[in-house]
Protein backbone atom coordinates (compact mmCIF):
# COMPACT_ATOMS: atom_id res chain seq x y z
CA UNK A 1 0.00 0.00 0.00
CA UNK A 2 1.23 3.49 -0.77
CA UNK A 3 2.24 5.85 2.03
CA UNK A 4 1.10 9.47 1.80
CA UNK A 5 4.61 10.78 2.52
CA UNK A 6 5.73 9.28 -0.82
CA UNK A 7 3.69 11.86 -2.72
CA UNK A 8 0.44 11.83 -4.65
CA UNK A 9 -1.19 9.00 -6.55
CA UNK A 10 -4.52 7.79 -7.98
CA UNK A 11 -6.49 4.77 -6.76
CA UNK A 12 -9.45 3.52 -8.82
CA UNK A 13 -12.17 1.31 -7.33
CA UNK A 14 -14.30 -0.12 -10.13
CA UNK A 15 -16.73 -2.90 -11.01
CA UNK A 16 -20.41 -3.51 -11.63
CA UNK A 17 -23.30 -2.13 -9.62
CA UNK A 18 -23.81 -3.81 -6.23
CA UNK A 19 -20.14 -4.87 -6.07
CA UNK A 20 -19.27 -2.74 -3.03
CA UNK A 21 -17.38 0.09 -4.73
CA UNK A 22 -18.84 2.93 -2.64
CA UNK A 23 -18.59 0.83 0.51
CA UNK A 24 -14.87 0.39 -0.16
CA UNK A 25 -14.49 4.11 -0.95
CA UNK A 26 -16.09 4.98 2.39
CA UNK A 27 -13.87 2.47 4.19
CA UNK A 28 -10.73 4.11 2.76
CA UNK A 29 -12.05 7.56 3.68
CA UNK A 30 -12.59 6.45 7.27
CA UNK A 31 -9.07 5.00 7.50
CA UNK A 32 -7.57 8.21 6.10
CA UNK A 33 -9.43 10.22 8.72
CA UNK A 34 -8.24 7.91 11.49
CA UNK A 35 -4.73 8.70 10.22
CA UNK A 36 -5.63 12.41 10.68
CA UNK A 37 -5.59 13.24 7.00
CA UNK A 38 -7.91 15.95 5.68
CA UNK A 39 -10.41 14.33 3.26
CA UNK A 40 -12.75 16.00 0.79
CA UNK A 41 -15.47 13.85 -0.79
CA UNK A 42 -17.04 14.76 -4.13
CA UNK A 43 -19.93 13.41 -6.17
CA UNK A 44 -21.51 14.38 -9.48
CA UNK A 45 -24.84 16.19 -9.32
CA UNK A 46 -26.36 13.49 -11.57
CA UNK A 47 -26.25 11.02 -8.70
CA UNK A 48 -29.38 11.84 -6.72
CA UNK A 49 -30.43 8.29 -5.79
CA UNK A 50 -30.15 8.68 -2.03
CA UNK A 51 -29.52 12.13 -0.60
CA UNK A 52 -28.30 14.88 -2.90
CA UNK A 53 -25.43 16.00 -0.66
CA UNK A 54 -24.32 12.56 0.55
CA UNK A 55 -22.38 9.63 -0.84
CA UNK A 56 -24.22 6.44 0.15
CA UNK A 57 -23.53 2.74 -0.31
CA UNK A 58 -26.27 0.18 -0.93
CA UNK A 59 -25.74 -1.15 2.62
CA UNK A 60 -26.76 2.23 4.09
CA UNK A 61 -23.39 3.78 5.02
CA UNK A 62 -23.39 7.49 4.16
CA UNK A 63 -21.02 10.45 4.13
CA UNK A 64 -21.40 14.17 3.42
CA UNK A 65 -20.03 15.19 0.01
CA UNK A 66 -19.42 18.24 -2.14
CA UNK A 67 -21.80 18.11 -5.10
CA UNK A 68 -20.26 19.29 -8.39
CA UNK A 69 -21.39 19.44 -12.01
CA UNK A 70 -18.02 19.05 -13.73
CA UNK A 71 -14.47 17.90 -13.11
CA UNK A 72 -13.17 21.49 -13.07
CA UNK A 73 -15.52 22.30 -10.18
CA UNK A 74 -13.56 19.83 -8.02
CA UNK A 75 -10.48 22.02 -8.39
CA UNK A 76 -12.58 25.12 -7.63
CA UNK A 77 -13.79 23.60 -4.34
CA UNK A 78 -10.48 22.07 -3.27
CA UNK A 79 -9.37 23.34 0.14
CA UNK A 80 -5.70 24.16 0.77
CA UNK A 81 -5.29 21.72 3.70
CA UNK A 82 -6.86 18.73 1.91
CA UNK A 83 -4.57 15.71 1.53
CA UNK A 84 -7.06 13.09 0.27
CA UNK A 85 -9.69 13.58 -2.45
CA UNK A 86 -12.42 10.94 -2.83
CA UNK A 87 -14.75 10.94 -5.85
CA UNK A 88 -17.79 8.65 -6.13
CA UNK A 89 -19.56 7.66 -9.36
CA UNK A 90 -16.62 9.06 -11.31
CA UNK A 91 -17.98 7.65 -14.59
CA UNK A 92 -20.57 10.46 -14.67
CA UNK A 93 -17.87 13.07 -15.25
CA UNK A 94 -16.57 14.11 -18.66
CA UNK A 95 -13.18 13.04 -20.01
CA UNK A 96 -11.40 15.90 -18.23
CA UNK A 97 -11.83 14.06 -14.90
CA UNK A 98 -8.69 12.03 -15.71
CA UNK A 99 -6.69 15.22 -16.24
CA UNK A 100 -8.06 16.72 -13.02
CA UNK A 101 -7.19 13.58 -11.03
CA UNK A 102 -3.68 13.55 -12.47
CA UNK A 103 -3.27 17.24 -11.67
CA UNK A 104 -4.24 16.61 -8.04
CA UNK A 105 -1.91 13.61 -7.79
CA UNK A 106 0.90 15.75 -9.21
CA UNK A 107 0.18 18.18 -6.37
CA UNK A 108 0.91 15.30 -3.95
CA UNK A 109 -2.73 14.51 -3.13
CA UNK A 110 -4.04 10.99 -2.72
CA UNK A 111 -6.97 10.63 -5.13
CA UNK A 112 -9.49 7.79 -4.63
CA UNK A 113 -12.02 7.45 -7.46
CA UNK A 114 -14.86 4.91 -7.50
CA UNK A 115 -17.14 4.14 -10.42
CA UNK A 116 -18.56 1.74 -12.97
CA UNK A 117 -15.92 0.50 -15.40
CA UNK A 118 -18.58 -0.68 -17.89
CA UNK A 119 -21.98 0.72 -18.86
CA UNK A 120 -25.15 -1.38 -19.11
CA UNK A 121 -24.09 -2.50 -22.60
CA UNK A 122 -20.91 -4.06 -21.22
CA UNK A 123 -18.74 -1.40 -22.88
CA UNK A 124 -16.15 0.92 -21.25
CA UNK A 125 -17.95 3.71 -19.39
CA UNK A 126 -16.92 7.23 -20.39
CA UNK A 127 -13.56 8.35 -18.97
CA UNK A 128 -12.99 5.21 -16.87
CA UNK A 129 -10.46 3.51 -19.21
CA UNK A 130 -8.28 6.65 -19.29
CA UNK A 131 -8.49 7.07 -15.53
CA UNK A 132 -7.70 3.40 -14.91
CA UNK A 133 -4.71 3.56 -17.26
CA UNK A 134 -3.17 6.52 -15.43
CA UNK A 135 -3.84 5.23 -11.90
CA UNK A 136 -1.16 3.73 -9.67
CA UNK A 137 -3.67 1.27 -8.21
CA UNK A 138 -6.82 -0.28 -9.69
CA UNK A 139 -9.10 -2.61 -7.71
CA UNK A 140 -11.88 -4.31 -9.66
CA UNK A 141 -14.76 -5.50 -7.51
CA UNK A 142 -17.39 -8.08 -8.45
CA UNK A 143 -20.95 -8.63 -7.31
CA UNK A 144 -22.95 -11.88 -7.39
CA UNK A 145 -24.98 -12.69 -10.51
CA UNK A 146 -28.67 -12.68 -9.59
CA UNK A 147 -29.37 -15.32 -12.25
CA UNK A 148 -26.76 -18.02 -11.63
CA UNK A 149 -24.66 -17.02 -8.62
CA UNK A 150 -21.38 -16.64 -10.54
CA UNK A 151 -19.13 -13.62 -9.93
CA UNK A 152 -20.80 -10.67 -11.67
CA UNK A 153 -18.74 -8.14 -13.58
CA UNK A 154 -21.58 -6.53 -15.55
CA UNK A 155 -24.61 -4.35 -14.87
CA UNK A 156 -27.92 -5.43 -16.38
CA UNK A 157 -30.45 -2.65 -17.04
CA UNK A 158 -34.10 -3.66 -17.00
CA UNK A 159 -37.11 -1.98 -18.60
CA UNK A 160 -40.43 -3.38 -17.34
CA UNK A 161 -38.55 -6.42 -16.10
CA UNK A 162 -36.85 -7.13 -19.44
CA UNK A 163 -33.29 -6.41 -20.66
CA UNK A 164 -32.89 -2.88 -21.96
CA UNK A 165 -32.12 -2.44 -25.64
CA UNK A 166 -28.59 -1.49 -26.72
CA UNK A 167 -29.94 1.83 -28.04
CA UNK A 168 -31.24 3.04 -24.67
CA UNK A 169 -29.46 6.12 -23.21
CA UNK A 170 -26.15 5.30 -21.52
CA UNK A 171 -26.92 7.18 -18.30
CA UNK A 172 -30.03 6.35 -16.30
CA UNK A 173 -29.63 6.89 -12.58
CA UNK A 174 -31.27 4.16 -10.54
CA UNK A 175 -30.72 1.22 -8.21
CA UNK A 176 -32.23 -2.26 -7.79
CA UNK A 177 -35.51 -1.20 -9.42
CA UNK A 178 -33.68 -0.68 -12.73
CA UNK A 179 -30.42 -2.64 -12.48
CA UNK A 180 -29.13 -6.11 -11.58
CA UNK A 181 -25.65 -7.56 -11.27
CA UNK A 182 -24.99 -10.20 -13.94
CA UNK A 183 -22.11 -12.40 -15.04
CA UNK A 184 -20.80 -12.42 -18.61
CA UNK A 185 -23.09 -15.29 -19.60
CA UNK A 186 -26.33 -13.97 -18.07
CA UNK A 187 -25.82 -10.37 -19.23
CA UNK A 188 -28.25 -9.64 -22.08
CA UNK A 189 -28.35 -6.51 -24.26
CA UNK A 190 -30.67 -6.96 -27.25
CA UNK A 191 -30.34 -4.64 -30.24
CA UNK A 192 -33.53 -2.86 -31.36
CA UNK A 193 -34.21 -5.40 -34.11
CA UNK A 194 -33.99 -8.25 -31.60
CA UNK A 195 -36.08 -6.33 -29.06
CA UNK A 196 -38.73 -5.65 -31.69
CA UNK A 197 -38.89 -9.31 -32.62
CA UNK A 198 -39.67 -10.20 -29.01
CA UNK A 199 -42.68 -7.90 -28.79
Amino acid sequence: MYQYRDGGWIEVICGSMFSGKTEELLRRIKRAEIARQKVQVFKHSLDDRFQVTRVASHNGVQREAWVVQSASHILDQLQPDTTVVAIDEVQFFDWSIAEVCNQMADQRLRVIAAGLDMDFRGEPFGPMPLLMASAERVDKFQAICVKCGRPASRTQRLVNGRPASYDEPIILVGASEVYEARCRFCHDVPHDLEAGALE
